[in-house]
Protein backbone atom coordinates (compact mmCIF):
# COMPACT_ATOMS: atom_id res chain seq x y z
CA UNK A 1 0.00 0.00 0.00
CA UNK A 2 1.83 3.09 -1.64
CA UNK A 3 0.56 6.68 -0.39
CA UNK A 4 2.15 10.29 -0.74
CA UNK A 5 4.20 11.90 1.87
CA UNK A 6 1.64 14.71 1.78
CA UNK A 7 -1.42 12.82 1.70
CA UNK A 8 -0.25 10.58 4.81
CA UNK A 9 0.88 13.70 6.75
CA UNK A 10 -2.52 15.76 6.69
CA UNK A 11 -4.26 12.63 7.90
CA UNK A 12 -1.70 12.41 10.65
CA UNK A 13 -2.03 15.91 11.57
CA UNK A 14 -5.58 16.23 11.43
CA UNK A 15 -5.13 12.59 13.82
CA UNK A 16 -3.79 15.05 16.43
CA UNK A 17 -5.66 17.90 16.08
CA UNK A 18 -8.86 15.83 16.62
CA UNK A 19 -7.44 15.41 19.71
CA UNK A 20 -7.12 18.89 20.52
CA UNK A 21 -3.43 19.89 20.04
CA UNK A 22 -3.11 23.24 18.23
CA UNK A 23 -2.10 23.81 13.87
CA UNK A 24 1.75 23.81 14.88
CA UNK A 25 2.06 21.17 17.57
CA UNK A 26 -0.21 19.05 15.54
CA UNK A 27 2.13 19.94 12.34
CA UNK A 28 5.17 19.52 14.48
CA UNK A 29 3.71 15.69 15.81
CA UNK A 30 3.02 14.97 12.18
CA UNK A 31 6.04 16.14 10.91
CA UNK A 32 8.44 14.11 13.45
CA UNK A 33 6.60 10.74 12.30
CA UNK A 34 6.56 10.93 9.01
CA UNK A 35 10.04 11.87 9.37
CA UNK A 36 10.55 8.66 10.55
CA UNK A 37 8.40 7.31 7.65
CA UNK A 38 10.82 8.71 5.44
CA UNK A 39 14.08 7.86 7.04
CA UNK A 40 12.52 4.06 6.66
CA UNK A 41 12.19 4.02 10.41
CA UNK A 42 8.65 3.01 10.74
CA UNK A 43 9.06 1.28 13.83
CA UNK A 44 8.46 4.77 15.26
CA UNK A 45 6.21 6.12 12.52
CA UNK A 46 2.39 5.73 11.79
CA UNK A 47 2.79 2.52 13.56
CA UNK A 48 2.57 4.29 16.71
CA UNK A 49 -0.73 6.87 16.14
CA UNK A 50 -3.08 3.80 17.85
CA UNK A 51 -0.59 3.80 20.76
CA UNK A 52 -0.51 7.61 21.07
CA UNK A 53 -4.77 7.59 20.76
CA UNK A 54 -4.83 5.10 23.42
CA UNK A 55 -2.62 7.04 25.87
CA UNK A 56 -4.60 10.14 25.38
CA UNK A 57 -7.91 8.63 25.55
CA UNK A 58 -6.79 6.56 29.12
CA UNK A 59 -5.75 10.44 30.12
CA UNK A 60 -2.18 9.29 30.34
CA UNK A 61 -1.43 12.19 28.00
CA UNK A 62 -2.87 15.43 28.14
CA UNK A 63 -2.68 18.26 25.41
CA UNK A 64 -2.90 20.77 27.22
CA UNK A 65 0.58 20.27 29.43
CA UNK A 66 1.93 22.81 31.75
CA UNK A 67 5.46 23.11 29.74
CA UNK A 68 8.01 23.80 32.45
CA UNK A 69 11.43 24.63 33.09
CA UNK A 70 12.07 23.77 36.66
CA UNK A 71 15.52 24.55 37.01
CA UNK A 72 18.49 25.98 34.84
CA UNK A 73 21.71 27.55 34.74
CA UNK A 74 23.64 29.67 31.40
CA UNK A 75 24.16 26.30 30.09
CA UNK A 76 21.88 23.78 31.50
CA UNK A 77 18.03 22.69 32.46
CA UNK A 78 15.41 20.83 34.03
CA UNK A 79 12.23 20.54 32.11
CA UNK A 80 9.17 19.11 33.29
CA UNK A 81 6.52 18.10 30.63
CA UNK A 82 3.28 18.46 32.26
CA UNK A 83 2.48 14.72 30.62
CA UNK A 84 2.48 15.80 27.00
CA UNK A 85 3.39 14.02 23.66
CA UNK A 86 7.03 13.72 23.69
CA UNK A 87 6.42 14.64 20.01
CA UNK A 88 5.61 18.10 21.69
CA UNK A 89 7.68 18.62 24.77
CA UNK A 90 10.52 16.99 22.80
CA UNK A 91 11.43 19.72 19.92
CA UNK A 92 10.63 22.62 22.43
CA UNK A 93 13.64 21.34 24.83
CA UNK A 94 15.94 20.96 21.98
CA UNK A 95 15.45 24.44 20.89
CA UNK A 96 15.78 25.47 24.76
CA UNK A 97 19.46 23.17 24.26
CA UNK A 98 20.19 25.01 20.83
CA UNK A 99 19.58 28.66 22.68
CA UNK A 100 21.46 28.06 25.24
CA UNK A 101 24.25 26.80 23.59
CA UNK A 102 24.60 29.72 20.93
CA UNK A 103 25.35 31.95 24.17
CA UNK A 104 27.24 29.46 26.30
CA UNK A 105 28.57 27.44 24.12
CA UNK A 106 27.28 24.12 25.25
CA UNK A 107 24.02 23.20 26.59
CA UNK A 108 22.73 20.19 27.91
CA UNK A 109 19.02 19.76 28.69
CA UNK A 110 17.12 17.17 30.38
CA UNK A 111 13.06 16.40 30.61
CA UNK A 112 10.55 14.49 33.13
CA UNK A 113 7.16 13.99 32.53
CA UNK A 114 7.16 13.10 28.72
CA UNK A 115 6.05 10.41 26.73
CA UNK A 116 7.58 8.74 23.33
CA UNK A 117 9.06 11.05 21.24
CA UNK A 118 9.24 9.25 17.88
CA UNK A 119 13.14 8.98 16.44
CA UNK A 120 16.02 10.31 18.47
CA UNK A 121 17.56 11.28 15.49
CA UNK A 122 14.94 14.00 14.62
CA UNK A 123 16.50 16.01 17.53
CA UNK A 124 19.96 15.49 17.48
CA UNK A 125 19.94 16.69 13.30
CA UNK A 126 17.89 20.05 14.86
CA UNK A 127 21.54 21.41 15.73
CA UNK A 128 22.84 20.98 12.51
CA UNK A 129 21.20 23.92 10.75
CA UNK A 130 22.73 26.28 13.66
CA UNK A 131 26.48 24.74 12.91
CA UNK A 132 25.88 22.85 16.25
CA UNK A 133 26.51 19.17 17.49
CA UNK A 134 22.89 17.21 18.59
CA UNK A 135 22.66 15.18 20.92
CA UNK A 136 19.63 13.29 22.18
CA UNK A 137 18.48 9.96 24.33
CA UNK A 138 15.50 8.88 26.25
CA UNK A 139 14.20 6.13 28.11
CA UNK A 140 11.33 3.67 27.62
CA UNK A 141 8.99 0.95 28.36
CA UNK A 142 10.61 -1.43 30.78
CA UNK A 143 11.33 -4.30 28.23
CA UNK A 144 15.32 -4.84 28.07
CA UNK A 145 16.88 -7.54 30.76
CA UNK A 146 19.97 -7.04 32.25
CA UNK A 147 22.97 -9.35 31.90
CA UNK A 148 22.25 -12.25 33.71
CA UNK A 149 18.65 -11.16 34.34
CA UNK A 150 15.52 -12.74 33.61
CA UNK A 151 12.80 -9.30 33.62
CA UNK A 152 12.69 -6.83 31.05
CA UNK A 153 14.20 -3.67 33.52
CA UNK A 154 15.14 -1.00 30.64
CA UNK A 155 14.13 0.15 27.52
CA UNK A 156 15.47 0.14 23.98
CA UNK A 157 17.07 3.34 24.82
CA UNK A 158 18.17 4.74 21.85
CA UNK A 159 21.64 7.60 21.21
CA UNK A 160 21.38 9.85 18.61
CA UNK A 161 23.81 12.51 17.44
CA UNK A 162 24.14 14.52 14.68
CA UNK A 163 27.53 16.04 13.47
CA UNK A 164 27.83 18.76 10.35
CA UNK A 165 30.07 18.20 7.85
CA UNK A 166 30.95 21.02 4.85
CA UNK A 167 30.48 19.37 1.02
CA UNK A 168 29.22 15.64 2.50
CA UNK A 169 26.11 14.75 3.97
CA UNK A 170 26.19 15.39 7.81
CA UNK A 171 27.02 12.45 10.14
CA UNK A 172 23.80 11.18 11.71
CA UNK A 173 23.87 8.25 14.13
CA UNK A 174 20.92 7.01 15.63
CA UNK A 175 20.18 3.40 16.99
CA UNK A 176 18.70 2.00 19.85
CA UNK A 177 21.00 0.37 22.55
CA UNK A 178 19.13 -3.07 22.69
CA UNK A 179 20.05 -5.30 19.53
CA UNK A 180 16.32 -4.52 18.13
CA UNK A 181 13.49 -2.13 18.80
CA UNK A 182 10.21 -3.32 20.17
CA UNK A 183 8.66 -2.55 17.16
CA UNK A 184 10.97 -4.14 14.82
CA UNK A 185 9.44 -7.50 16.59
CA UNK A 186 6.14 -6.37 16.01
CA UNK A 187 6.72 -6.54 12.71
CA UNK A 188 8.27 -9.73 12.03
CA UNK A 189 5.50 -10.73 14.42
CA UNK A 190 2.86 -9.41 12.18
CA UNK A 191 4.85 -11.13 9.12
CA UNK A 192 4.66 -14.78 11.06
CA UNK A 193 9.26 -14.29 10.90
CA UNK A 194 11.11 -15.39 13.40
CA UNK A 195 13.08 -13.11 15.39
CA UNK A 196 17.32 -13.25 14.96
CA UNK A 197 18.56 -16.12 17.74
CA UNK A 198 20.17 -14.38 20.54
CA UNK A 199 18.09 -11.18 20.44
CA UNK A 200 14.94 -12.03 22.72
CA UNK A 201 14.72 -14.49 25.78
CA UNK A 202 11.58 -16.11 27.34
CA UNK A 203 10.21 -15.89 30.89
CA UNK A 204 12.66 -18.28 32.10
CA UNK A 205 15.78 -16.05 30.53
CA UNK A 206 16.13 -18.90 28.14
CA UNK A 207 17.14 -17.56 24.67
CA UNK A 208 14.40 -17.99 21.56
CA UNK A 209 13.30 -16.99 18.32
CA UNK A 210 9.46 -16.02 19.20
CA UNK A 211 9.38 -12.27 18.16
CA UNK A 212 5.87 -12.06 20.13
CA UNK A 213 7.99 -13.42 23.45
CA UNK A 214 7.65 -9.44 25.05
CA UNK A 215 3.81 -10.40 25.18
CA UNK A 216 4.51 -13.81 27.22
CA UNK A 217 6.22 -12.19 29.88
CA UNK A 218 9.44 -12.34 27.64
CA UNK A 219 12.31 -9.85 26.97
CA UNK A 220 14.61 -8.61 25.17
CA UNK A 221 18.59 -9.54 25.67
CA UNK A 222 20.96 -6.12 25.89
CA UNK A 223 23.01 -5.65 22.86
CA UNK A 224 25.87 -8.40 22.50
CA UNK A 225 24.01 -10.56 24.56
CA UNK A 226 26.34 -13.14 26.81
CA UNK A 227 29.10 -11.25 28.57
CA UNK A 228 31.93 -12.69 26.29
CA UNK A 229 30.19 -10.82 23.08
CA UNK A 230 30.41 -7.95 24.64
CA UNK A 231 26.86 -8.13 26.38
CA UNK A 232 27.78 -6.44 29.80
CA UNK A 233 28.74 -3.31 27.45
CA UNK A 234 25.51 -2.97 25.78
CA UNK A 235 24.12 -2.98 29.13
CA UNK A 236 26.37 -0.28 30.12
CA UNK A 237 25.20 1.55 27.03
CA UNK A 238 21.47 1.22 28.19
CA UNK A 239 22.25 2.02 31.48
CA UNK A 240 23.63 5.16 30.91
CA UNK A 241 20.51 6.40 28.52
CA UNK A 242 18.34 5.67 31.65
CA UNK A 243 20.73 7.37 34.26
CA UNK A 244 21.25 10.72 31.84
CA UNK A 245 17.76 10.77 30.59
CA UNK A 246 15.51 9.42 33.57
CA UNK A 247 17.54 9.52 37.03
CA UNK A 248 19.15 12.99 36.33
CA UNK A 249 15.87 14.01 35.33
CA UNK A 250 13.93 12.37 37.86
CA UNK A 251 11.54 11.13 35.86
CA UNK A 252 10.88 7.39 36.14
CA UNK A 253 13.57 5.57 35.01
CA UNK A 254 14.31 1.55 34.28
CA UNK A 255 12.00 -0.85 35.85
CA UNK A 256 9.87 1.66 37.58
CA UNK A 257 8.48 3.18 34.40
CA UNK A 258 4.87 2.76 34.41
CA UNK A 259 4.40 1.10 31.26
CA UNK A 260 2.33 2.09 28.05
CA UNK A 261 1.83 -1.18 26.67
CA UNK A 262 -1.05 -3.37 27.44
CA UNK A 263 1.01 -6.95 27.78
CA UNK A 264 3.45 -5.45 30.26
CA UNK A 265 2.28 -5.43 33.63
CA UNK A 266 2.72 -2.77 35.90
CA UNK A 267 4.35 -3.70 39.23
CA UNK A 268 6.02 -0.82 40.58
CA UNK A 269 3.36 1.00 41.95
CA UNK A 270 5.20 3.91 40.86
CA UNK A 271 4.47 7.61 41.04
CA UNK A 272 3.67 8.60 37.34
CA UNK A 273 6.71 10.66 36.09
CA UNK A 274 6.63 9.56 32.79
CA UNK A 275 10.11 8.53 30.68
CA UNK A 276 12.47 11.21 30.52
CA UNK A 277 14.97 12.52 28.03
CA UNK A 278 18.45 14.17 27.90
CA UNK A 279 19.40 16.89 24.82
CA UNK A 280 22.43 18.48 24.23
CA UNK A 281 24.11 21.20 21.54
CA UNK A 282 27.69 21.86 20.90
CA UNK A 283 28.51 25.24 18.97
CA UNK A 284 31.41 23.56 16.82
CA UNK A 285 33.33 27.03 17.08
CA UNK A 286 33.38 26.86 20.93
CA UNK A 287 35.95 24.97 19.84
CA UNK A 288 37.81 25.39 16.85
CA UNK A 289 36.15 27.39 13.35
CA UNK A 290 33.91 25.69 11.94
CA UNK A 291 34.61 25.66 8.28
CA UNK A 292 38.15 23.88 9.73
CA UNK A 293 36.29 21.13 11.95
CA UNK A 294 33.48 20.62 8.97
CA UNK A 295 36.52 20.35 6.02
CA UNK A 296 38.06 17.72 8.48
CA UNK A 297 34.51 15.88 9.00
CA UNK A 298 34.70 16.21 5.22
CA UNK A 299 37.92 14.14 5.06
CA UNK A 300 37.16 12.09 7.66
CA UNK A 301 33.75 10.87 5.81
CA UNK A 302 35.49 10.60 2.39
CA UNK A 303 38.08 8.20 3.94
CA UNK A 304 35.43 5.80 5.19
CA UNK A 305 34.02 6.15 2.10
CA UNK A 306 37.34 5.13 0.07
CA UNK A 307 37.63 2.19 2.85
CA UNK A 308 38.11 -1.38 1.21
CA UNK A 309 35.39 -3.18 1.40
CA UNK A 310 34.72 -7.01 1.73
CA UNK A 311 33.46 -9.37 -0.41
CA UNK A 312 30.01 -9.07 -1.58
CA UNK A 313 29.07 -5.97 0.06
CA UNK A 314 29.36 -2.98 -2.30
CA UNK A 315 30.68 0.23 0.59
CA UNK A 316 30.96 1.14 3.52
CA UNK A 317 27.88 2.77 5.17
CA UNK A 318 28.41 5.82 6.88
CA UNK A 319 25.57 6.27 9.65
CA UNK A 320 22.79 8.14 8.29
CA UNK A 321 23.54 7.69 4.65
CA UNK A 322 20.31 4.79 4.06
CA UNK A 323 18.11 7.07 6.22
CA UNK A 324 19.01 10.37 4.02
CA UNK A 325 18.30 8.07 1.13
CA UNK A 326 15.02 6.76 1.86
CA UNK A 327 13.89 10.23 2.22
CA UNK A 328 15.03 11.25 -0.96
CA UNK A 329 13.06 8.37 -2.52
CA UNK A 330 10.00 8.32 -0.72
CA UNK A 331 9.36 11.62 -1.52
CA UNK A 332 9.48 10.79 -4.92
CA UNK A 333 8.26 7.68 -4.90
CA UNK A 334 5.92 7.51 -1.94
CA UNK A 335 5.64 5.08 1.01
CA UNK A 336 4.63 1.95 1.30
CA UNK A 337 2.64 1.44 4.88
CA UNK A 338 2.75 -2.73 6.25
CA UNK A 339 -0.18 -4.23 6.77
CA UNK A 340 -0.34 -3.30 10.06
CA UNK A 341 0.45 0.24 10.21
CA UNK A 342 -2.58 0.62 7.57
CA UNK A 343 -4.90 -1.28 10.06
CA UNK A 344 -3.53 0.98 12.64
CA UNK A 345 -4.62 4.16 10.80
CA UNK A 346 -7.56 2.65 9.43
CA UNK A 347 -9.17 1.96 13.38
CA UNK A 348 -7.51 5.14 14.45
CA UNK A 349 -9.91 6.98 11.58
CA UNK A 350 -12.83 5.08 12.19
CA UNK A 351 -12.32 5.91 16.27
CA UNK A 352 -11.77 9.42 15.83
CA UNK A 353 -13.85 10.11 12.67
CA UNK A 354 -10.70 11.29 10.97
CA UNK A 355 -10.98 10.61 7.07
CA UNK A 356 -8.26 9.07 5.51
CA UNK A 357 -7.00 11.45 3.00
CA UNK A 358 -7.26 8.19 -0.02
CA UNK A 359 -8.47 5.59 -1.45
CA UNK A 360 -8.41 2.05 0.30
Amino acid sequence: MNFSYHQLFDFTKGVFEKMGLPDDEARQAADILMRAELRNISTHGLMRLPEYVRLWETKRITVTPDFRIVHETPSTALVDGGKGFGLVTAPKAMRLAIEKAKTAGTAWVAVRNSYHFGIAGYYSMMALEEDMIGFATTNANPLVAPTFGKEGMLGTNPIAVAVPAGEEPPFVADFATAPVSRGKLDVLAAKDEKAPMGVVQDYKGSITDDPAVLQKGGALRTLGGNPETGGHKGFCLTALVDIFSAVLSGANFGPTVVPTLSYVEDKTGAEDNGIGHFFGAMRIDAFRPASEFKKDMDRWIRAFRNAGVIEGKERVIIPGDPERESEQIKMKEGITLSEKSFEGIKKVSEKLAVPLPFDE
